[in-house]
């Protein structure tokens, strides 16, 4: 993968703060269903290089590929995060999984609107806002609801129609939180921006 090519993915490797939804800037959120041991930032053991091809796939050929353990952990070194090498095992998982519920909520919306007769509706390009809360999280922030971790704004393609979508980050209850399991709530929505984000807002609510 090329450098510009990097600088779209929806994990930019030279920025993981921006790109993760797990947003690394706020670890204390997340950081207790990770590992409790305050470990050195070095780490102690070799981190795997092996990426995963996630299921989003790009404008041109092929699908986006995610960071591995060994650039997540330089990633948030590089930003001061204070990353814990035994914790990759975990995040990188996490990371991952997170990314492909918020492609499968996209999908949701996107079904029956064309996009297959021209392939499928790609990932053009995202934009990690963490510290930018959209409009119906302030409102549900007023209504004493829990504030999102984290925003993205994803742009997608559907045969020439560009639409973005909105995600808030919430942190969900864990099933069992005496085995570490993670549960996060993801709100996925196309951006109130363009007609068409209208026109699938209201169907949607007239729908339900």
């Amino acid at each position: 993968m090329s450098s510009e090519e990097n600088a779209k993915c929806p994990v930019d490797h030279s920025s993981a703060s921006d790109a993760c939804p797990v947003d690394h800037s706020t670890r204390s959120t997340w950081s207790r269903f990770l590992s409790s041991d305050n470990q050195s930032s070095i780490p102690q053991r070799p981190l795997s290089s092996e990426r995963e091809i996630s299921s989003i796939p790009k404008p041109n050929d092929g699908n986006w590929v995610y960071p591995s353990e060994a650039q997540f952990f330089s990633a948030m070194a590089r930003k001061n995060h204070n990353p814990q090498a035994s914790d990759m095992k975990t995040i990188v998982p996490i990371h991952n999984a997170v990314n492909e519920r918020a492609w499968s909520e996209i999908l949701k919306w996107e079904n029956g609107r064309g996009g297959e007769a021209c392939g499928g509706v790609k990932l053009v390009n995202f934009k990690g806002r963490p510290n930018e809360k959209s409009p119906k999280a302030r409102w549900n922030m007023l209504l004493g609801y829990s504030a999102p971790f984290d925003r993205h704004d994803w742009t997608v393609e559907r045969c020439g129609t560009r639409i973005r979508y909105v995600i808030d980050f919430y942190t969900g209850r864990s099933t069992d939180p005496s085995k570490g399991d993670v549960s996060f709530y993801l709100d996925v929505r196309p951006a109130l921006d363009g007609w068409e984000g209208v026109k699938m807002r209201l169907e949607r609510f007239w729908k339900q």
